[in-house]
């Protein structure tokens, strides 16, 4: 007799209109707390995958750039070690512009997709379709975001500058002048070489 009591005690209850206005706030505060942290929880992804973005595109730049930098200096190191060695030149200062910046090529998964389907209509005949669907997509390494790259291609030296001591003998000038233009396959009007004060 317990049981069946408190079960009429319970729909008794349910029918009192104060219980159920109760019951409907309860459930409209809840939905409202559920919808406000739903909404919160997803602008913050939003705003984490597009900071993240950003930081990867500029560190991706920064790479690019101080790599063409680094070619740059690197060449003008080299010629300004081996130019200092021809008979009559003191020291060498070498400034080299470049045209462009390292093209460096991606690895990418390419995928194919083809679909082939026959078609009969009424009168016996036969239809043939193939749809094919392609998709490419770059190879990402690791959790820092940056492409796993396969090849570089290095930019042009577009002119040479060379600062030197002994360049006002027009001897020891032709000789780097030659010197310059072999060692980067450029032509005369590229190449300057000016004597230091």
């Amino acid at each position: 007799m317990h049981i069946k009591e408190k079960i009429k005690e319970l729909i008794e209850k349910a029918t009192n209109k104060q219980f159920i206005n109760n019951l409907a706030i309860i459930l409209i505060i809840g939905i409202m707390i559920l919808i406000t942290t739903s909404i919160f929880i997803d602008n913050r992804k939003v705003k984490e995958t597009d900071d993240s973005g950003i930081d990867i595109a500029e560190k991706n730049n920064k790479a690019i750039n101080y790599f063409s930098d680094d070619y740059a200096t690197f060449l003008e190191q080299k010629l300004e070690r081996i130019l200092s060695q021809i008979k009559g030149v003191g020291k060498v200062k070498v400034m080299i512009t470049l045209e462009d910046t390292t093209e460096k090529i991606p690895a990418i998964n390419s995928t194919t997709n083809s679909e082939k389907t026959n078609e009969k209509d009424s009168q016996g005949g036969t239809r043939e379709t193939i749809r094919e669907d392609s998709s490419e997509q770059v190879v990402i390494k690791g959790n820092d975001g940056s492409a796993i790259i396969i090849k570089e291609i290095k930019p042009k030296i577009k002119g040479a500058i060379v600062v030197a001591e002994g360049a006002e003998d027009a001897q020891v000038k032709e000789k780097l002048y030659q010197a310059v233009k072999t060692v980067l396959d450029l032509s005369g009007n590229k190449v300057e070489i000016y004597s230091s004060k």
